[in-house]
C-alpha cells in the first residue's frame, strides 16, 4: 500500500505545478482555481436541479386538468 501511495505522490501530484511552470504562474493558484471550479460545478448543477423542479412543480399546479368545477 505503501508503495502505491509513494509513486502516486512522486509522479502525480505534481500535476499542478507543472502546469504553473508552463502558464508562469504560482502552484498554489492553480490549485485554488481548480478547488473554486469544482464548487462551482457542483453548486450549478444543484441549483439547475432545483429549478427545474420548481418549474415543474409549478407547471403541475397551473396546468392541471379539472373534469369538474368542483374539484377546485
Amino acid at each position: 500500500m505503501y508503495k502505491i501511495l509513494h509513486f502516486f505522490e512522486k509522479h502525480g501530484f505534481f500535476v499542478a505545478s507543472r502546469l504553473a511552470d508552463r502558464l508562469g504562474m504560482r502552484a498554489t493558484q492553480v490549485r485554488l482555481f481548480f478547488v473554486y471550479i469544482s464548487f462551482i460545478t457542483v453548486g450549478l448543477g444543484f441549483g439547475l436541479y432545483l429549478t427545474l423542479a420548481f418549474l415543474l412543480k409549478l407547471k403541475d399546479m397551473v396546468y392541471t386538468k379539472r373534469s369538474s368545477v368542483f374539484d377546485l
